[in-house]
């Protein structure tokens, strides 16, 4: 292989996709979001330049209206969220078959993921890879609350079940942290 090889490159630019996403890693995780994999195009939440980043900032800026570009992944991360994927290399540019292969393999290392974290809360990013993440929080003989939500993608009614599915886990990690500072209230 040559140093211009594009698989040297994406497995260099996966290693330092995982260097930054271990950067922002709470201690402790309370709500472990779990996507399919990093995208093929190799834009990366952790990076600000995906998606799923721009729809989970406007999620926890629903939230809490204080959280700007520049804060949110310092606030995502004081909230005990972190975002693992099922897949540890790009499956959005594989056949139905290889992707499906590919989520199966996952199971095992993203069980390992949730028995090493432990977090109260899981939630899917994907509803295609439900059935991968049921068998995942078994073999970690894990017990929580299991959060399913579609992709937030390019479509409204994604976008809107998304928001409606976490907005409230999101408010929910905030509060505990509010009562004091709150007199105990809880504002809805």
């Amino acid at each position: 292989m040559r140093e211009g090889d594009p698989a040297i490159a994406g497995r260099k630019l996966l290693r330092e996709h995982e260097r930054l996403r271990l950067r922002y890693r709470p201690e402790p995780v309370r709500l472990l979001f779990i996507g399919e994999s990093p995208p093929a195009s190799g834009r990366f939440f952790y990076r600000g330049d995906s998606g799923l980043y721009r729809a989970m900032r406007e999620a926890f800026q629903i939230a809490d209206p204080s959280i700007r570009e520049d804060t949110f992944l310092t606030a995502f991360q004081a909230a005990g969220c972190y975002l693992i994927d099922l897949c540890p290399e790009p499956v959005d540019d594989l056949d139905s078959e290889s992707r499906r292969a590919a989520c199966l393999a996952g199971e095992a290392s993203s069980s390992r993921a949730i028995a090493r974290l432990r977090p109260p809360m899981i939630a899917t990013l994907v509803r295609s890879i439900e059935g991968n993440l049921r068998s995942a929080v078994m073999g970690a003989n894990w017990s929580g609350r299991l959060i399913h939500l579609p992709y937030p993608g390019r479509w409204a009614h994604n976008k809107n079940a998304f928001f409606r599915g976490i907005v409230p886990s999101i408010r929910e990690l905030y509060l505990p942290s509010c009562e004091p500072a709150c007199g105990g209230h809880r504002s809805g």
